[in-house]
C-alpha cells in the first residue's frame, strides 16, 4: 500500500476535496482529484484507479449513481461514498450495491483509513488477473 496505488478523489466542494486529498498524499498515497463524476469518467488514469472516494451528494452524478455507472460498464473499483448529510436510505442502499464504505463528513482519519485498506483489499484480486 502507498504511493503506487491510485486514489481517486471526486468531490464537488472544493476545501473537502483538497482536504481529503492532502490527507491521503499525507498518508503515503498517490492521488488525483476532481470536482465531478464526468471530470472522472473522463481522465486517462482511471483505468489505474484502485479506490474512488466520491461524495454522495454532487449536481448531475451522484457518487452512488457513478459507482452505478462504473459497476454497469466492467469497472468495479472500490469506492468509498462520503457526505455531510448522511441518510440512512442511502446508506443502505450504497452498501447493498458494494459500496466499500459511507463516512460522514468530515471523515475520520482512522476510519477512512480502514475504508481503503478494505478497498485495497477488493481491488488486489484484480490488480493481479490484468
Amino acid at each position: 500500500m502507498g504511493a503506487d496505488v491510485l486514489i481517486s478523489v471526486i468531490d464537488d466542494d472544493d476545501d473537502a476535496r483538497v482536504a481529503i486529498t492532502s490527507l491521503m498524499e499525507a498518508l503515503g498515497f498517490t492521488t488525483e482529484a476532481f470536482p465531478s463524476a464526468a471530470e472522472f469518467l473522463a481522465c486517462r488514469n482511471m483505468a489505474r484507479t484502485r479506490c474512488l472516494i466520491a461524495d454522495v451528494h454532487m449536481p448531475w452524478m451522484t457518487g452512488l449513481e457513478l459507482h452505478r455507472h462504473l459497476m454497469q460498464s466492467g469497472r468495479a473499483i472500490p469506492t468509498i461514498l462520503i457526505t455531510a448529510y448522511p441518510d440512512d436510505n442511502i446508506r443502505d442502499r450504497a452498501l447493498s450495491q458494494g459500496v466499500v464504505c459511507y463516512l460522514q463528513k468530515p471523515v475520520d482519519e482512522d476510519g477512512l483509513l480502514r475504508c481503503i485498506r478494505a478497498a485495497l483489499d477488493r481491488a488486489a484480486p484484480e490488480q493481479n488477473s490484468s
